[in-house]
């Protein structure tokens, strides 16, 4: 244990710095949001102890106070919320908009398209009817995997 305050002591820059690249890894680890303000906190105790000769405790009542400031600061003018991008992995919802053809005819609304590469379940908006191969463009996603589509130019 000696070995390693000496070094402490001696290197509290690289200290820091590690403490900081722990935080940094479980942060990216479990994308919680809340270690990134601890790892900076810990990048600034590090480049604060190259310029300033603080010991143990004042580096620790440092990173403390650091951590309060920017979690808070972080939380403050950075908040979470929904995304204004669409869900690049949310399958169904990225169909809104897209454009494809009635497998068969459609009628009393009811029927089936064809939309990027697949057959759907699909209702024709507002109801009707619409021949085989009409072009349609899909409004929404209804419960499941039932396409909501209105007719094309």
């Amino acid at each position: 244990m000696d070995a390693v305050s000496a070094f402490y002591f001696a290197h509290p820059f690289w200290v820091w710095l590690g403490i900081g690249a722990i935080f940094l890894v479980i942060e990216l680890s479990t994308g919680s949001g809340w270690l990134l303000w601890p790892a900076g906190s810990a990048a600034i105790v590090a480049v604060t102890s190259l310029f300033v000769a603080l010991g143990s405790g004042r580096q620790a009542a440092l990173f403390a106070i650091c951590t309060v400031v920017t979690t808070y600061l972080g939380r403050r003018f950075m908040p979470r919320g929904p995304s204004p991008a669409p869900d690049i992995n949310d399958q169904l919802g990225r169909l809104i908009g897209h454009k494809g053809e009635c497998c068969g005819p459609i009628e009393s609304g009811e029927g089936r398209v064809f939309v990027d590469g697949k057959e759907w379940s699909a209702e024709l908006e507002g109801g009707g009817a619409l021949p085989d191969g009409a072009k349609v463009e899909v409004a929404a996603v209804l419960g499941g995997a039932r396409l909501q589509v209105r007719p094309t130019a």
